[in-house]
């Protein structure tokens, strides 16, 4: 199971390049927008200059000391994200050559680069010297592409305005460049102020709040976690995770480890202070409830994951292997909840992929039986994406010949017919994913069990093969996957050969006869009516 794509974690560039920050419905987001983007109508026309400059810092820092550091971080990401926004925009006017538009927005920009900067400096502590100048470069930078509109109003000449247009231009390249700097350098300064509050104090509160506000941070993103690493947030969040009476916050502290655990810097720092051991420690001691337990397995299934290219080489979980691999599957057999057995069964597919030896452990540890057990419990498996990663599993293992007898004996072939007619119950993307993969995982195990033929017979007697021509000839069964397609082809052409009389001449001569490629681009160009 790979969280980057489809689940809890995910990832986005860095804070200028398109800024997707926070993500919510479009109209919630007009909404919340709506009252930062009137406030600076007036200032516009006051020219950002306040009537009392004491009073309004007065009310402020009012303002300010009514919300926490994760509301300031908040409301820090916030501007920014308004800003890129407006910098965007200005670009497109410029493009057009509004010029009017131009120069408004660039006031209002201006202003809001200018309430980002005094928002921030009230409620920061200590900010650093290059922070202080980048906000005068930045400052700079905004006057000065307020000046150079401003003159393009009282432009007509086209050539000049042309020489102005690459000015502006680069000027707001220098804009947008040192508001990222800027940007990066507070989160980063913040950052360390919440590593150093879980470092420095015994408090249990302090520590919980720096840890969500941590979290919160992870989900802006791979380069907040990134910074997260890297100023010592995976030791701080471990150090957590090795006391006793931190106990209640081992969830918060895990469930943050997992995020941050989706780029290259966090994986390295778990490794540098054998975090694997920690989980392996957490995830066997019976003592944790089970919703500690199925966070330490979220972030097993994270830094396992295929897609992260860079989780090859985790020599500390070849030595814990053993001992997470049983805690996962006792996890599996005694999950209590859906969400539980997801996370336990999804580092478990991924354990199956990072290393061939895992399947040997299940086949041992009687996981075919559990697994298969747990699909026909409703509380425990009730998606496509637990059977998504149940099936992951037993297309992993299906290569190890002692499976099949396995799968026989516990009645196994009938689940894998059974996730043949996958279907979403809605029409989310990920769903409809889910259970595409389903389906293909489905068939491929049986195609590769089916070199046994007590497996292909017992497919047959199980009406495997018209679901199988189904799936091949509908393109609507497969959702039009074609993934789904070579593999009902493959499990076709191997359960034909143990019993070709179960085919009818048509679907002998255009699915099993031919080479593999031409059923394929037939079935592809089928339309439905054919069917």
């Amino acid at each position: 199971m790979a969280f980057h794509g489809e689940s809890r974690f995910s990832s986005s560039p860095s804070p200028v390049q398109r800024m997707h920050l926070i993500q919510v419905d479009s109209v919630q987001r007009w909404m919340e927008d709506l009252k930062w983007m009137t406030e600076c109508e007036c200032m516009c026309i006051l020219q950002s200059k306040p009537i009392s400059v004491e009073d309004d810092t007065q009310s402020e820092l009012i303002l300010s000391s009514q919300h926490g550091t994760c509301d300031n971080l908040q409301i820090l990401l916030k501007r920014a994200w308004i800003i890129s926004m407006e910098l965007t925009k200005i670009v497109q006017k410029l493009e057009r050559n509004r010029w009017q538009k131009v120069h408004s927005m660039t006031v209002r920009a201006n202003y809001h680069v200018c309430s980002m900067i005094n928002e921030y400096n009230i409620f920061t502590r200590n900010p650093s010297e290059e922070m202080n100048q980048l906000e005068k470069l930045l400052m700079e930078k905004c006057s000065e592409l307020t000046g150079i509109t401003e003159r393009c109003l009282y432009l007509e000449d086209e050539q000049i305005l042309t020489s102005m247009k690459s000015c502006i231009n680069e000027t707001l390249n220098s804009v947008g460049h040192y508001f990222g700097e800027l940007i990066e350098a507070a989160l980063t300064h913040e950052i360390k102020n919440l590593v150093e509050q879980i470092n420095s104090t015994d408090n249990i509160d302090i520590i919980e709040a720096a840890t969500s506000s941590l979290f919160s941070l992870t989900q802006e993103g791979a380069r907040m976690c990134q910074i997260i690493a890297q100023e010592g947030g995976v030791v701080a969040l471990f150090k957590i995770c090795r006391q006793d009476c931190f106990r209640y916050l081992y969830p918060q502290a895990l469930r943050t480890l997992a995020s941050i655990c989706c780029v290259e810097e966090g994986i390295h720092q778990l490794e540098k202070v054998d975090g694997i051991l920690c989980l392996a420690d957490i995830l066997t001691d019976g003592a944790h409830p089970e919703a500690t337990r199925a966070e330490a397995a979220a972030v097993i299934a994270q830094i396992t994951s295929p897609h992260l290219t860079f989780s090859q080489h985790l020599n500390s979980f070849l030595e814990n292997m053993e001992e997470i691999v049983t805690a996962l599957v006792k996890l599996c057999e005694e999950s209590s909840s859906g969400e539980v057995c997801l996370l336990a069964s999804a580092a478990l597919a991924n354990i199956t992929f990072f290393d061939t030896m895992a399947c040997e452990m299940l086949l041992q540890l009687n996981a075919v039986k559990i697994l298969l057990a747990a699909c026909s419990d409703i509380q425990r498996v009730d998606t496509p994406y637990s059977r998504d990663q149940i099936i992951t599993i037993l297309a992993n293992m299906s290569v190890l010949e002692q499976s099949a007898s396995e799968i026989i004996q516990e009645n196994g072939v009938q689940v894998l017919v059974e996730m043949l007619f996958e279907k979403p119950s809605s029409k989310s993307p990920g769903e409809v994913a889910a259970c595409e993969r389903v389906q293909q995982k489905s068939a491929v195990t049986l195609a590769r069990l089916s070199r046994d033929p007590e497996v292909a017979h017992a497919a047959i007697k199980l009406s495997c093969i018209p679901r199988l021509i189904e799936l091949c000839r509908s393109p609507v069964e497969r959702n039009n996957s074609d993934s789904v397609l070579v593999a009902c082809l493959a499990a076709l052409r191997r359960l034909a050969v143990m019993c070709p009389d179960g085919l009818e001449e048509s679907d002998f001569q255009q699915l099993v006869k031919p080479r593999l490629v031409d059923s394929f681009l037939l079935c592809t160009n089928m339309e439905e009516s054919f069917v």
